[in-house]
């Protein structure tokens, strides 16, 4: 008969670990991404179980879980080959804003937390709500987010979310409505184009070169390398659909734009 809620959950991506510690619930999580990094101690504390589009299905079975939380149709090999070992599987795939705060409130509920996990989703919604206020009394520069850098893909819906949310205007506003890193694909003279006051990056997995973009043929008339405004935010603060992005990474944003 299958627990609930749940005693034994293995977290394919970063977002629900620090969720279900967020949650007080981490007691229940039995194995992780190689990827989760937050909170610091979730390091020492869980057993890797693999990558992204990768995992380790033996080592996940030995740990007997009886709930895999996985992300995106990127794993959907993974929970195929779970569901065929007989483990309850939950595939989220939230791609905005919106969707983090309900992944928060499912997950929630899944887990016994339901009380704990309206209270973070409401306490999140009032600061963006705050925030959003505040910017919106503001000048609002354009901002070009650059997920990665060959090809250039400009940032995904939540990302160019708490751009807006934060008192910036998404350089490339149908691009980030598509979820598929190929439908965004720019290219340098799309960002020319479009003249962004500032530039923020977040190559996943690899450093940001701030003069490798400003000496890019053409961009020295951009008014965000003209005056110096390229920054970097690490990949785990915005690039995941989750707390992070939500404290962090909006907190980045900010700063990028202050």
């Amino acid at each position: 008969m299958q627990a609930f809620p749940p005693q034994r959950i293995v977290c394919l991506t970063e977002e629900t670990v620090e969720t279900l510690y967020l949650l007080g619930e981490e007691d229940r999580i039995v194995g992780v991404t190689g990827y989760a990094v937050r909170p610091a101690r979730v390091r020492r504390e869980k057993p890797r179980v693999g990558a992204f589009t990768s995992a380790d299905i033996p080592k996940i079975m030995g740990l007997a879980p009886d709930l895999v939380l996985t992300f995106s149709d990127l794993q959907a090999d993974i929970a195929a080959a779970l569901l065929r070992e007989g483990v309850m599987v939950v595939g989220y795939n939230q791609r905005s804003v919106a969707g983090i705060l309900a992944m928060i409130r499912s997950l929630g509920a899944l887990t016994g937390a339901a009380e704990r996990a309206e209270s973070l989703a409401a306490g999140y919604e009032a600061r963006l709500a705050e925030v959003a206020a505040r910017a919106s009394t503001q000048t609002r520069p354009v901002v070009y987010f650059e997920e990665w850098d060959e090809p250039m893909i400009s940032g995904i819906r939540w990302v160019s979310e708490l751009i807006e949310i934060a008192g910036g205007r998404e350089a490339f506003p149908e691009q980030a409505l598509q979820p598929a890193a190929k439908d965004r694909f720019v290219t340098a003279a799309q960002v020319i184009a479009a003249r962004p006051d500032v530039i923020i990056g977040s190559w996943c997995g690899k450093k940001l070169r701030p003069e490798k973009i400003a000496a890019r043929p053409g961009w020295d008339a951009i008014p965000a390398v003209k005056n110096g405004s390229i920054h970097e935010i690490k990949a785990p603060l915005i690039l995941q659909p989750g707390p992070a992005a939500l404290t962090d990474g909006l907190d980045a944003i900010l700063a990028a734009l202050s």
